[in-house]
């Protein structure tokens, strides 16, 4: 009976090695386009929150992490600019009714 379990999970990993490399052939289309990204981090009193947009040719995503929110929310749009325009709305929004921005630039990692 062990052998069919190892049988399985060899098989599995097989299978999700193939699906892998598919995802990455995808990967690798999508990043041969530009693509810029930004975050924001803000601040409010005992509050942190992110707002970060990707844009490339194919279009634009903005993503919010609201605390107050019970999970985040995105929002994909077809035009970068469009994207753009929607993302310097919301900071703007989000600066007038108290929020302040701790940092603003590309994503950080690590």
């Amino acid at each position: 009976m062990s052998d069919d379990f190892f049988d399985d999970v060899i098989h599995d990993e097989i299978d999700l090695d193939e699906n892998e490399a598919d995802e990455s052939e995808a990967e690798a289309e999508f990043d041969s386009s530009e693509v810029e990204a930004r975050s924001v981090v803000l601040v409010k009193q005992d509050m942190i929150a992110l707002l970060g947009l990707k844009t490339s040719s194919q279009g634009g995503l903005i993503v919010r992490l609201d605390p107050r929110q019970e999970s985040p929310a995105a929002q994909t749009y077809d035009d970068a600019e469009v994207a753009a325009k929607w993302f310097n709305r919301s900071l703007r929004t989000s600066r007038k009714n108290g929020w302040t921005v701790i940092y603003d630039g590309a994503p950080s990692f690590g």
